[in-house]
């Protein structure tokens, strides 16, 4: 039996479940750190030893401070071996409490890079990777010379936030200045880049020794922007195998993550493909993708990305090799809406590639799965329709970042 090592999972969303069961099939004892608000969802408890709340303030501020007071006592008697959090909300407070505690793992710096938009576009054009031209919101000379050398539109983005939340939209100087003052004193905490039309790519990837064990290329038919901002239906289809796309996808996230120092975890990062035919980068997650794209990529390639983590995270921590199951090479795509019902009935979706069905309230998704793209496309564009008629409802995009 391998050693038994203590594992503290922190996840303040519901996710996650897949890595807690594989952790502890590893022969780990595995620590849950979570919201004292999800205290009642369907963790896998089955595989949970000990499960730990915060509280955070009505802000949705955590006081990290006291987090490691309650670690503190926590390893007088139980001591960590391992952090991981599940959720990119949670990463800079692993790193916070691995600095705080000397446990092995991903520091507060190398964090930054992976949480923080700013700190992910200075360090990628440290690296002289692609990207599209950015600027911090500090001085208002910087945020002058920036709105002078561009072409509009331009993003503000928040630094620290998920996905498409807090983001607007610029459409020239005068606008990109009210949008800056009216940040008032938090517009440090925000960037502005240059918004570039093209094809957005994700590549979701289990990284080991700093290398690359797993890549998987995606594109985005319609981007989480898009249906963000737009109220579309969100979708995404897998690359072409051994086609020009996937090779420069895969080749560019390892450059990104050697220049990221990432040494071990699973990844998710997007990149776009310019009307000059470039790839540049858009940003970066060390974490498993959120909006199904994990089932996704399972229903293409075999690999559960959660399951998998857990055993690279073990492994790594044991000192131990870490062997990549058989990878399968078919073709997968996923279709989600918001649905004005709050339990939809797609019980007439019965096509056999159909792999796997969305239940969530107020929402509509599937997967489908076949050894042609062709036909994984079609199937997504037809589902796109029916979704479009049948169900389809859409929500004003958040203008307020969450802590």
């Amino acid at each position: 039996m391998p050693q038994s090592l203590t594992f503290l999972c922190i996840s303040t969303y519901f996710k996650g479940n897949e890595f807690l069961r594989a952790c502890k099939a590893a022969g780990n004892v595995v620590f849950l750190l979570t919201d004292k608000k999800l205290e009642h969802k369907p963790w896998a408890r089955e595989a949970i030893d000990e499960i730990f709340y915060v509280q955070p303030d009505g802000e949705g501020r955590l006081d990290l401070e006291q987090v490691a007071t309650g670690m503190a006592h926590l390893m007088r008697s139980r001591p960590v071996d391992r952090l991981v959090a599940l959720d990119d909300f949670d990463v800079e407070k692993a790193a916070y409490l691995r600095e705080c505690f000397r446990i092995p793992g991903m520091g507060q710096t190398t964090a930054r890079y992976f949480r923080d938009k700013l700190a992910m576009r200075m360090r990628a054009a440290h690296a002289g990777l692609p990207q599209p031209r950015f600027s911090p919101l500090f001085s208002d000379a910087q945020v002058a010379e920036f709105a002078d050398s561009i072409e509009f539109p331009c993003v503000v983005k928040p630094r620290g936030e998920a996905s498409t939340t807090g983001i607007k939209k610029v459409f020239s100087k005068d606008e990109l200045w009210q949008v800056v003052h009216d940040l008032g004193d938090r517009r440090h905490h925000f960037l502005v880049e240059q918004f570039r039309p093209g094809d957005v790519y994700h590549v979701d990837a289990l990284s080991v020794d700093g290398k690359q064990v797993f890549c998987q290329s995606s594109q985005y038919l319609s981007t989480p922007m898009e249906v963000a901002h737009g109220g579309g239906i969100f979708r995404s289809i897998t690359v072409p195998y051994d086609s020009d796309d996937e090779r420069e996808l895969c080749d560019f996230n390892q450059k990104l993550l050697t220049a990221f120092n990432m040494n071990y975890s699973a990844s998710h990062s997007e990149f776009i493909r310019g009307q000059d035919g470039t790839f540049y980068f858009l940003e970066t997650a060390s974490r498993v993708g959120g909006a199904h794209l994990a089932e996704m990529v399972e229903a293409a390639s075999g690999i559960n990305l959660w399951r998998e983590w857990a055993r690279v995270e073990s492994t790594v921590a044991r000192g131990e090799t870490y062997e990549l199951p058989p990878v399968s090479r078919q073709y997968s795509g996923i279709v989600i809406s918001l649905a004005r019902h709050a339990w939809p009935d797609t019980s007439g979706f019965t096509d056999p590639e159909i792999w796997w069905k969305m239940t969530e309230e107020h929402h509509v998704g599937l997967i489908v799965r076949a050894d042609d793209r062709d036909r994984v496309r079609q199937l997504l564009d037809d589902y796109a329709r029916r979704i479009q008629a049948d169900f389809h409802a859409s929500a004003p995009v958040a203008n307020k970042p969450t802590h």
